[in-house]
């Protein structure tokens, strides 16, 4: 379903397990453009530029094949000082622009909204080293939350996780040469110590992962999607992919890149700096906090329009229909009170199957284990909306 004209279709199931509780957000450093925040790879140019150094060849084939953990790796072994030479320009490269641009936290708010259950309990993992969202709670108020520098050992636990280290707003050298930026850093972190590993599978295992804010070519991905393949079966997982759109091929491209890693993709346009992938979230996150009142909202603005006018930029109908299927049944009664009454093209939309048998337990109906399996035999069990 796109919450927004041109936006990213989002899959049912992803909605359906974030209605349910079960979905934890990875957010990566996409999410921090709007503050002017560079991803890996500028951050890397960056560093060479304060540094005052050029890439040597080993360097730069790293460079050109992405592999931005390893260049920083080699980089800290070559020049005097290494790490703390490099490190101690994090703070000036990582300082936001939060003055100029007054929307640049408004993503980290509903990614704050989006990640808290229906009981408040908030579960986010971030492997930036920012603190862009304790700024957006100082910034608009929501609720309280707790910062977690370092992976949390127990099993319950609510707050934002620095999965790879937390830079304080003015860091001293030790703190910096504890951030996970250098393939050694990702090697025991995910692999000789495995402290993060452990972390990651255990989410993995137990919660529908969503990745947002990270390129398919992203060093940090490759190493969780690595932690991930160690595990046993988990839920499915999803990712925020941006493409090109003017390019040729590269959705389709992206789309297999992104399934070769056993994640499913959700693909958008990147053009306007992912201006599609944060109005989503924003809209996301405003319905959802609304709660059914928010459905209520989508229905009251959207089912007076017959079906025949969606188009494939602005597919209105999956709104509706998503909205209809709260359990609550309260947008259905909006649906069956608005005066005057939508369109009777509605009928046919509402016929459609859309939903199959394992969609089931979405509408409160138990589904157990044997006939769930037939389904995969049986591609008759289909149930209408």
């Amino acid at each position: 379903m796109q919450f927004i004209q041109n936006g990213p279709d989002i899959p049912d199931a992803l909605l359906q397990a974030h209605e349910e509780g079960r979905v934890v957000f990875f957010c990566g450093a996409g999410i921090s453009y709007p503050a002017g925040l560079p991803g890996f790879g500028e951050l890397v140019r960056k560093l060479y530029e304060q540094a005052g150094e050029h890439p040597d060849a080993l360097e730069s084939d790293a460079l050109r094949d992405k592999k931005f953990d390893q260049t920083i790796g080699l980089l800290e072994k070559r020049i005097q000082g290494g790490r703390r030479n490099i490190r101690r320009h994090l703070p000036k490269i990582l300082a936001p622009d939060l003055e100029r641009r007054k929307r640049a936290l408004t993503s980290h708010l509903a990614l704050l909204t989006l990640g808290r259950n229906r009981s408040g309990l908030l579960r986010l993992v971030t492997t930036n080293f920012d603190t862009l969202f304790e700024k957006a709670a100082d910034r608009y108020k929501p609720p309280s939350f707790i910062t977690y520098p370092d992976p949390p050992l127990r099993a319950q636990w609510s707050g934002v996780v620095h999965l790879h280290g937390r830079m304080a707003e003015n860091p001293i050298e030790d703190e910096l040469e504890e951030l996970i930026l250098s393939d050694a850093d990702f090697g025991h972190a995910y692999l000789t110590q495995g402290w993060a590993a452990r972390f990651v599978t255990r989410l993995f295992r137990d919660h529908t992962i969503c990745f947002v804010g990270y390129s398919i070519d992203d060093p940090v991905l490759r190493y969780m999607t690595a932690a991930h393949a160690l595990g046993e079966q988990t839920p499915e997982m999803f990712a925020f992919a941006p493409h090109k759109a003017n390019k040729t091929g590269e959705a389709d491209a992206q789309k297999r890149a992104w399934q070769a890693k056993n994640v499913t993709p959700i693909l958008y346009d990147e053009h306007d700096s992912h201006r599609t992938l944060h109005q989503t979230l924003r809209v996301w996150a405003s319905i959802y906090r609304d709660g059914t009142a928010g459905k209520s909202r989508i229905i009251s603005r959207l089912a007076h329009r017959p079906p025949s006018d969606r188009t494939p930029d602005n597919p209105f109908v999956s709104r509706v229909l998503w909205a209809l299927s709260d359990k609550s049944g309260l947008p259905a009664q909006r649906f069956a009170e608005l005066d005057p009454v939508p369109p009777l093209e509605w009928l046919s939309a509402l016929s459609d199957y859309r939903y199959q048998h394992h969609d089931l337990p979405r509408f409160q109906v138990p589904v157990d284990k044997e006939s769930s399996r037939s389904e995969e035999h049986t591609s008759e069990l289909q149930s209408p909306l």
